[in-house]
């Protein structure tokens, strides 16, 4: 897998290697099924903290992306019919922005706002247990 992070750049790196990541899936580079390299492993190669890439990796996998299963690593999800990779990321993004701006109306902190998606996730019928 080819990314290249610019430590210059604005952009934090998590968010580089996780737009670098979305669009090779987006263009086909890196098909369904494919393996992504060990969170450890592409932090080495890209000369970043473990943490970022796991920051990366968990937020490809919320934006169904990729998919992680332990002792058989993460690799690129199935595509949903009619949605686009990167519009996943797109549509995504706003949501939680719009969701965090009607949060801090209310007057919510955004642990407390983070917490409240956790108790409806927690009750959602339809949640893997």
């Amino acid at each position: 897998m080819q990314l290249t992070i610019d430590h210059d750049s604005a952009v934090p790196p998590y968010e580089q290697v996780r737009l670098g990541i979305a669009e090779l899936i987006g263009s086909g580079r890196l098909p369904v099924g494919a393996h992504l390299p060990t969170i450890r492993q592409l932090a080495a190669d890209l000369g970043l903290a473990v943490n970022t890439v796991a920051r990366s990796y968990r937020e490809l996998e919320a934006a169904g992306l990729v998919t992680t299963r332990p002792r058989h690593g993460t690799t690129v999800a199935e595509r949903r019919p009619g949605l686009p990779p990167g519009e996943v990321l797109t549509r995504l993004d706003a949501a939680a922005r719009a969701y965090r701006a009607a949060a801090r109306e209310l007057g919510v902190s955004l642990d407390g706002a983070l917490q409240a998606v956790r108790r409806v996730d927690a009750e959602d019928p339809a949640r893997p247990s």
